[in-house]
């Protein structure tokens, strides 16, 4: 059994609202996996700190946040150290957070008592954005950076600790002057459409200007040194003839493999099915792109009633949104100007990848809420691709333009999806890339949802419907989080939130961390985990 024991008095803490049955389990997942995990480092530390500790630290600090267990040997099936001074190592651990890590670290340490034996547990908080990246003094911040990866911690790359400090204000590497180019290397008639468009849209502000004066005005172009008119980094990928004569790498490299790794490869030895660089203005790279993937695609059908629906892998209206935001948000600093946009097609699934990886105060959880106002890493990109016709870049575009610039675009991708049948994607986020992942098939976890949820109808928003369906999934995965719950249910977040908050009182699921932790996650209790599901309501 573990009890607990406040050592600081007052206020709330994120260690008071780990349950003792969260800390035994993720014991006793360590113990069976034989090592550390993402959230939580293991440190023997008998009289003193461990020489890595404040590699952990600064990895939690840098990530997610996590819990530092001191006082129990990996070596020894994570059993309580003989020996183990609680008290000195409380106080030491809170001396090097405060005063040997840059920003000081507010870690909140606790003593528990495991098996008898004392240790100390200190929850490290991840930092804001504008507070990372956090470092070991004495080694300096591009030395002494780093960031948890599975079970240890690694240190951070120059571009990587680069892509942080950027974010202490706003990037404007979108807005740099391509020092040779021209206003010449604009396409005349995707000018054309931007202007009618804008000074449509705002004829006080723009409508009597003269035409450079607007593009100006919109950062499509800005005047050098010398007082010539030259086209920004924006301008010239928005709206250029060919961007690729500056940057011959600012492209979307679609790639379609023959299985599910990129190293299989055709009877014949070929390693691509379908290989495709897309190039000149974004708008017309989008389509490109989007055309590319369509062509790899299969269009199976369904019928409902007398009607035939075509059903296609990957709905083009998904694709196209995915591929808008990975150029649109993408990191385009020096760093990253040799990095293309990936479209990788693969057997089962289809990945899209870009440099740079969520922007702001933005977080995976974040993406496709109602409630979370989206930050935009190249402003004037963004808002010069909201007066961009798509159309007129691609003879067999659609109308309308490139972006919407609403915040919108992750929700449209998950409703596509959903509409034909096709798992939410999955997002991935790290201080160097983000990727989208669209699956042909659903997921595991979801089939096991449809085939073992047994309620008559569709599920409706009963307590007892909603909460069935928690088990259900819950039960087919190890542990789950808010988000899963979310896109598996369809409910909002309050819905899911109090259905969840239920099951937790009745001692039917248990959260795998601290109350209010980012990295949260629910399990089926070890009682309930024994009982068939159907019978929860009398649990």
């Amino acid at each position: 059994m573990i009890s607990s024991t406040r050592l600081d008095k007052g206020g709330e803490s994120m260690l008071d609202e780990m349950s003792d049955e969260a800390l035994i389990y993720a014991i006793a997942h360590m113990k069976t996996t034989g090592t550390d995990s993402q959230f939580y480092e293991v440190k023997t530390c008998r009289k003193e700190l461990t020489r890595d500790i404040g590699r952990t630290i600064s990895g939690f600090a840098n990530g997610s946040g996590g819990t530092i267990l001191c006082g129990l040997d990996e070596n020894a099936n994570f059993s309580p150290v003989e020996g183990f001074d609680a008290a000195r190592i409380q106080d030491a651990l809170a001396n090097y957070c405060g005063q040997k890590m840059t920003p000081p670290i507010r870690a909140e340490i606790q003593v528990r008592v495991l098996d008898g034996a004392p240790i100390v547990a200190a929850y490290i908080p991840e930092l804001r954005p504008k507070q990372k990246p956090c470092y070991i003094t004495t080694s300096g911040c591009y030395n002494g950076s780093y960031v948890r990866v599975g079970d240890g911690d690694r240190r951070l790359s120059s571009y990587e600790i680069d892509r942080l400090i950027s974010e202490h204000e706003q990037p404007r590497y979108d807005d740099v002057i391509v020092p040779d180019a021209t206003i010449e290397d604009l396409d005349p008639t995707l000018l054309a459409g931007l202007l009618e468009r804008e000074k449509t849209m705002h004829p006080r502000n723009l409508g009597e200007l003269d035409d450079e004066t607007v593009l100006c005005k919109l950062h499509v172009v800005k005047a050098d040194e010398k007082g010539n008119l030259r086209p920004t980094l924006a301008g010239l990928l928005a709206l250029g003839s060919y961007p690729q004569e500056f940057f011959p790498r600012l492209v979307i490299a679609f790639t379609c493999y023959p299985g599910l790794t990129k190293t299989e490869a055709l009877p014949d030895g070929r390693r691509f099915v379908d290989s495709f660089t897309c190039v000149g203005p974004i708008p017309q790279m989008i389509e490109d792109a989007v055309a590319a993937a369509t062509r790899n695609m299969r269009i199976g059908s369904r019928f409902e009633g007398a009607f035939r629906y075509d059903v296609p892998d990957y709905p083009p209206l998904a694709l196209r949104e995915a591929i808008t935001n990975a150029v649109m948000h993408r990191d385009y600093s020096p760093d990253a100007q040799g990095s293309a946009v990936y479209l990788d097609m693969y057997a089962d699934r289809l990945e899209i990848i870009n440099a740079g990886g969520l922007f702001g105060a933005v977080t995976l959880d974040d993406l496709g809420s109602d409630h979370v106002a989206g930050s935009c890493r190249n402003q004037h990109l963004a808002s010069i691709l909201e007066s961009t016709p798509r159309g007129l870049s691609h003879p067999s575009s659609t109308s309308g333009y490139v972006a919407e610039n609403r915040g919108t675009g992750y929700l449209v991708i998950k409703q596509e999806l959903e509409r034909i049948g096709k798992p939410a994607p999955l997002a991935r986020a790290s201080l160097a890339q983000f990727s989208l992942t669209f699956f042909k098939e659903q997921l595991p976890y979801e089939q096991k949802l449809q085939e073992t949820v047994s309620y008559p109808g569709k599920m409706n928003n009963s307590t007892e419907s909603i909460e069935y369906a928690i088990i259900q999934i819950a039960e087919a995965k190890e542990s789950v989080s808010m988000k899963e719950l979310m896109d598996a249910l369809k409910r909002s977040r309050p819905t899911v939130r109090k259905r969840v908050a239920n099951l937790v009182a009745r001692g039917v699921l248990v959260p795998t961390q601290a109350k209010n932790s980012p990295q949260q996650r629910y399990r089926l209790s070890a009682r309930f985990a024994t009982r068939e599901a159907s019978s929860y309501a009398n649990f």
